[in-house]
């Protein structure tokens, strides 16, 4: 006989990953920022400025989404839309302001003040497995990947 589905796998990554999104969720408020913004941030102070598109396209969300946190992170002065030079106006590209980049510096302590709280109970070998075990796990569902949803929607912003 099977384990309840409260006992499976699936429900405690499920669940780990609901609880490590409210710690991380609680931290950002210190820096003034919901979910998914700290993604935003992070993604244009490693690339640079990138089109909607572009940036939609790797937060793996649809534009709209994508605008509307944008248009959040602009509000603040965390970034800012340019654009392009002698085009027609319609290609805008989103940069970060200098106080969206100091942000940005600030979430790596963030990020690591969470793993650190997140594994404060494991010893190295067992973060090195569990970090092994869930790159195994992301790898052999990585094709069913396009099957989901635009979860960032709407969740947590304000």
């Amino acid at each position: 006989m099977r384990e309840p589905y409260r006992k499976t796998i699936g429900a405690h990554v499920q669940h780990a990953a609901r609880v490590h999104r409210a710690l991380v969720a609680r931290k950002l408020t210190t820096l003034g920022l919901y979910p998914g913004q700290e993604q935003v941030l992070k993604i244009l102070a490693d690339a640079g400025d990138m089109t909607m598109g572009d940036l939609a396209t790797t937060l793996r969300v649809r534009p709209p989404t994508a605008s509307k946190t944008v248009g959040r992170l602009h509000v603040q002065a965390l970034v800012e839309r340019k654009t392009s030079e002698g085009g027609d106006g319609r290609l805008v590209r989103v940069g970060l302001t200098e106080a969206g980049r100091a942000k940005a510096l600030a979430l790596d302590d963030l990020w690591f003040a969470a793993e650190d709280e997140m594994l404060a109970d494991l010893d190295t070998k067992d973060v090195k497995r569990l970090r092994k075990l869930l790159r195994r796990i992301e790898k052999t569902l990585q094709p069913h990947e396009h099957l989901g949803g635009d979860d960032e929607d709407d969740e947590g912003e304000g």
